[in-house]
């Protein structure tokens, strides 16, 4: 064995000694990349490693629910609230953080579509970044494809919707993800995504205001350029009797 081999074995061991966060976390600072809340960091979790992950996060929710005065011990209730809360953190309503991206198979437009086309309403369902609480809507999206553009199914649009808004965040920054998500994969001439969200963290708490609604949109490309485009993306897109929630 190599002294170079056997000098990094220590270091090898003092890794695996460490909580599964703390090794993840390590690798994202040596690649100088970030953690912030609505990033996607599969690629730094190591096979197995996101099993321990939600162990951990039990164990936190557990510290929690202890420091709010929760008896889990004795409640019937209660008792498994922190396995099940780190299974619905881990692997479910944030599993975009830790899930790699859903494979899409694109098509060539071998037609040479260069029609708008509108898919919607997706049901979303995502969580806000400053309480995590539910945010939940609808999103549509208009395509102005290209003869170059990929073409990709009606049912992959929900699927890298969910995996983009799978994560805690904020509605501004989601909408801009999954636009620049979708534009990179279908290379269109234009790219609309409009969004209307109820948000339970004005609902729950705060003002508990329940009629509120969010709506943003992300123009780019011909949408951009060409109001009547616009407005006809905008005017096929309504619906009346939608209540996002």
């Amino acid at each position: 064995m190599t002294p170079s081999v056997v000098a990094r074995i220590p270091q090898i061991d003092s890794l695996l000694n460490l909580p599964p966060s703390q090794r993840i976390r390590k690798r994202l600072l040596d690649a100088g990349q970030r953690a912030h809340a609505n990033d996607n960091i599969a690629d730094f979790i190591e096979e197995g490693e996101l099993d321990e992950l939600q162990n951990e996060v039990q164990d936190r929710i557990q510290e929690v629910l202890q420091a709010l005065v929760i008896d889990t011990q004795n409640d019937h209730n209660s008792r498994e609230t922190a396995r099940r809360v780190a299974r619905m953190f881990v692997r479910e309503v944030f599993r975009g953080r830790y899930e790699s991206a859903p494979r899409v198979t694109a098509f060539p437009n071998v037609s040479q579509l260069n029609e708008l086309m509108i898919v919607g309403p997706i049901r979303v369902r995502s969580a806000c970044s400053h309480h995590l609480c539910p945010v939940m809507g609808e999103v549509w999206v208009g395509v102005l494809p290209n003869a170059e553009s990929a073409l990709i199914g009606l049912s992959k649009y929900a699927r890298l919707c969910d995996w983009v808004m799978s994560r805690p965040q904020i509605q501004e920054e989601a909408i801009v993800m999954l636009a620049d998500e979708l534009e990179r994969r279908i290379r269109p001439d234009g790219l609309a995504v409009v969004m209307e969200a109820s948000h339970f963290c004005m609902h729950w708490r705060g003002v508990k205001d329940d009629g509120a609604l969010m709506t943003n949109s992300v123009m780019r490309g011909a949408f951009l350029k060409d109001a009547a485009l616009r407005r006809e993306f905008l005017s096929l897109r309504q619906k009346p009797g939608r209540n996002p929630g």
